[in-house]
């Protein structure tokens, strides 16, 4: 049982991408979305 938790444990933090680029990409996505926001709201 001990083992299975720790494969567990190992499978959660893998991830597809490196937090570092994640946070860059959802920063980058907020932005854009932000920038169309507020362009839109002028008209």
């Amino acid at each position: 049982m001990i083992k299975s938790l720790i494969l567990a444990e190992g499978a959660k933090r893998h991830l597809a991408a490196s937090p570092v680029f994640f946070g860059l990409f959802a920063f980058g996505v907020l932005a854009v979305l932000l920038y169309l926001v507020l362009r839109l709201d002028k008209d």
